[in-house]
């Protein structure tokens, strides 16, 4: 039984689904080549609610002087602060929520393509619902498990009796990665010498994926804005917590977040690092600073002009 969340990503989810199939009969049905080129194209195509955030960031900062000059004014009085506030935004042409609606645009869509990798049953290979419930009821496994299809899968690969609808179609999609199981869960053990498995690589590429993406991040950061707070914890502790996940979840889920982390991590540092609010503040201001000079130009010229007709 499909859950009360899902059906509302599924406006979302559908459409998203004929791209993920596309890019998969395009790789030769391989899993992991699909969901690596499907987040590289979702990532490209949300760098316009980036930008578009990096602006309204840009926004903030122009006005934060006249803001600062209001709360010493009106600081004790909240609401003539905030009638003063939104009066100040209006004048600018400046959005409250320009910055925050880009990301309430991103995050349904990042759900929904969670559901398109761990659901390949239902998207991918379009197994009918009263199928994957049976099977699901077989192995005692819970309707809400968001991991159940990739379990469902790694179970009907060892015994096709399972199923032999599902048995059928798992002949049409690859989920092997250089020899890598992705509907595997990697199961960590302490005995780390004796009991190394090669599926470990899933959660430790994520772990990497994303310290690689903090470091660049952070030191885009400081170069960019010397004097922002420090977010030096935030570096180890991310990519400790998918770390700790990849070893719960199956390797398919892990190798998503490795491709999303390294993807989307270095496109937003590159982002950043070129179109980043402090340099896009900086050009405004320069430009505003030529189009002062080029006035007194046109002004000391026209006054010079004059001069010379007397």
């Amino acid at each position: 039984m499909v859950n009360k969340l899902e059906w509302l990503f599924r406006i979302i989810n559908i459409p998203l689904s004929y791209i993920l199939n596309f890019f998969a009969d395009f790789m030769g049905n391989s899993f992991a080549a699909a969901v690596f080129v499907f987040t590289i194209f979702i990532n490209l195509a949300m760098i316009p609610l980036t930008m578009k955030s990096q602006k309204a960031s840009v926004g903030q900062m122009r006005i934060k002087p006249k803001l600062d000059e209001l709360k010493k004014k009106y600081g004790d009085d909240k609401q003539r602060y905030s009638q003063e506030m939104q009066k100040l935004y209006q004048e600018e042409n400046i959005s409250m929520s320009g910055g925050c609606l880009p990301m309430l645009i991103r995050l349904p869509i990042m759900f929904s393509i969670y559901y398109l990798i761990t659901q390949p049953l239902t998207y991918l290979m379009k197994v009918p619902a009263d199928v994957i419930n049976k099977v699901g009821e077989a192995l005692k496994l819970e309707s809400g498990n968001y991991t159940r299809e990739l379990t469902i899968i790694d179970a009907v690969t060892k015994d096709n009796s399972l199923s032999t609808e599902i048995a059928g179609k798992l002949n049409d999609i690859n989920f092997s990665l250089f020899g890598l199981d992705l509907t595997q869960t990697p199961k960590f053990s302490i005995n780390i010498l004796n009991d190394f498995e090669w599926i470990w690589l899933i959660p430790i590429g994520a772990f990497l994926a994303q310290m690689l993406t903090s470091v660049i991040s952070l030191k885009i950061q400081k170069k960019i804005n010397p004097d922002a707070p420090s977010m030096s914890g935030m570096m180890l502790t991310m990519p400790l917590i998918s770390l700790f996940i990849g070893f719960t979840v199956p390797a398919g889920v892990g190798f998503y977040w490795a491709c999303s982390s390294l993807i989307g991590g270095l496109l937003q540092s590159g982002i950043q690092y070129y179109y980043g609010p402090q340099k896009m503040l900086a050009n405004e201001r320069a430009k505003e600073i030529i189009t002062i000079f080029d006035n007194e130009k046109k002004y000391i010229d026209k006054r010079l002009d004059k001069s010379g007709d007397k």
